[in-house]
């Protein structure tokens, strides 16, 4: 299987149970080869539209936050969960969630990313199996799948509306998550084989 295929698959055949949502497909973009995966929760109005994630006021930002550590947006791969937009754009439901997890997997075991960042609680949440919050769970790396480390960060949204700079505050905190994130790429071994995840059978990590 590729991400094309894979893709095609999706536009051929949108999930039941996703009725509600758009019905424009937003499957994800970058480095098929990708060391590190940022996955959201669902795409917002923009992104319906464009079909690309992260290209509104939100992913603007968060473009900005990637240069900011000399990471290349063209070198990682960005998507969501949930790959068609909510109405009023709101959070998808955990119904929803399980219904796209098996695609996000897919992906997943297509491009065997070394690191993966989480942005915001949802996509933390349900992939970490916690009820956690992100002010708690951000910047810590947690050992998921086949070797693959995941730390959560804020979603660039919640940055827009919490824009102080100031020490401690989370446009600071996220810089310091950043940073690690970045060291950890650096410092990254050559990719291994195939890998397989069944998230069904996992603990809660938090």
């Amino acid at each position: 299987m590729t991400l094309d295929r894979l893709e095609q698959n999706q536009i051929d055949n949108k999930p039941n149970g996703l009725e509600e949502l758009s019905n424009n497909i937003v499957f994800g973009e970058g480095n098929p080869n990708a060391q590190l995966m940022i996955i959201g929760e669902a795409p917002g109005e923009d992104e319906d539209l464009s079909g690309r994630p992260f290209v509104g006021r939100a992913g603007q930002l968060f473009d900005k936050i990637l240069e900011s550590v000399e990471i290349n947006r063209e070198d990682i791969y960005i998507t969501n969960i949930v790959k068609y937009r909510p109405p009023g754009n709101r959070n998808p439901s955990s119904e929803e969630l399980k219904i796209s997890e098996p695609v996000l997997i897919e992906q997943i075991e297509i491009i065997k990313p070394q690191l993966i960042a989480t942005l915001g609680n949802v996509p933390t949440q349900f992939l970490l199996k916690t009820k956690i919050g992100i002010t708690k769970t951000h910047g810590i790396f947690v050992d998921w799948h086949s070797g693959i480390k995941l730390m959560p960060i804020y979603h660039p949204a919640y940055l827009l509306r919490n824009p102080s700079r100031e020490k401690g505050k989370p446009k600071w905190q996220t810089w310091q998550d950043m940073k690690l994130l970045k060291q950890a790429m650096d410092n990254l071994e050559p990719k291994a084989g195939q890998i397989v995840i069944d998230n069904s059978e996992q603990d809660g990590l938090f």
